[in-house]
């Protein structure tokens, strides 16, 4: 005999009662809505006429149940990395983390980051000025921020228009700069206030130069104070700080030969106030040799005494 069965219903889905379009509506409203209710009725067990003040956890619970009932997987979006909680509106992603728009703030001053732009350091958002604040190179003039270009220089950071020379204030051209005491200085002022001196012409002293009498020269500027003529075998003479040849030593000294207009430097005879070479000192008409107490002068001339009665007497 022929057996039957009876058949076994198979389940079906359970059909959004809205299509995905129409739910999709639906949940932005009601999450529009969120921000605008003010209360809801009374939970079970409290009084009738006490309203309460709703919390969003359980405005979110409420929301949740209403869309799994409309046939809508209602799975937050994500934990916020600040507050911990589900999100189940806008999301926003930054650092490798999730987060409600308005919890991802500056780490120093609390603005919302949003809509603005950020910096990152340590794992932390900043916004723009306080992250320059608190993380860019110091500028050694102004000591502000540096914001974009960095100029490094004499182991300093430097906005790149505020460095320039310490004295005249000048930015460095192709002769760069030198340093003194960690400041930069032009090549002209650093010369005029730091190089040596000449004692000759009074200009600095940059390459080649002389030490004598106490101070450096320049090679051309060592000369004899009185003819400027160079010391052409190696010595000179000093008086008062100054150089001078040999001749015009003796002669600022005073000890020039009356008679042939050398200097003295060995023996010598003095008389009538002027210096003579032993052998030039004889009589102007004879030239025989005098000796002191022997002769007599008569303007700036010395005569014998035999000479000079010949020819004044």
């Amino acid at each position: 005999s022929a057996t039957s069965s009876t058949p076994v219903p198979v389940p079906q889905p359970l059909l959004p009662s809205a299509p995905a379009t129409e739910a999709a509506r639906q949940l932005d409203e009601l999450l529009a809505d969120l921000g605008h209710t003010q209360s809801k009725l009374p939970a079970a067990g409290q009084g009738a006429g006490t309203p309460m003040e709703p919390s969003l956890d359980n405005m979110l619970g409420s929301l949740t149940r209403d869309l799994q009932e409309l046939g809508i997987a209602a799975a937050p979006a994500g934990v916020c990395a600040a507050c911990r909680k589900p999100i189940a509106g806008k999301v926003l992603t930054a650092l490798g983390k999730t987060w409600h728009p308005e919890h991802f703030t500056c780490a120093r001053c609390g603005q919302e980051l949003d809509k603005r732009p950020f910096f990152e350091q340590g794992g932390r958002a900043f916004c723009e000025e306080d992250y320059h604040q608190a993380f860019s190179p110091r500028c050694a003039y102004c000591a502000g921020p540096i914001r974009e270009k960095v100029l490094t220089a004499l182991e300093q950071t430097w906005h790149p228009e505020h460095f320039f020379c310490t004295h005249c204030g000048k930015v460095f051209g192709d002769e760069g700069f030198l340093e003194r005491s960690g400041k930069p200085y032009c090549r002209q002022d650093f010369l005029a206030m730091f190089a040596p001196k000449c004692q000759g012409c009074e200009r600095p002293v940059t390459d080649n130069y002389l030490s004598a009498l106490q101070g450096v020269w320049h090679p051309e500027c060592f000369v004899c104070t009185e003819c400027l003529s160079g010391f052409t075998g190696g010595s000179f003479f000093e008086l008062e700080g100054r150089p001078y040849c040999e001749l015009h030593f003796h002669q600022r000294q005073g000890s020039i030969c009356h008679g042939c207009g050398r200097p003295v430097t060995g023996r010598c005879v003095t008389a009538a106030g002027r210096r003579y070479h032993p052998e030039h000192f004889v009589c102007t008409y004879c030239l025989g040799r005098l000796h002191k107490g022997t002769f007599r002068e008569r303007g700036d001339k010395m005569y014998c005494q035999p000479c000079h009665s010949k020819l004044f007497a």
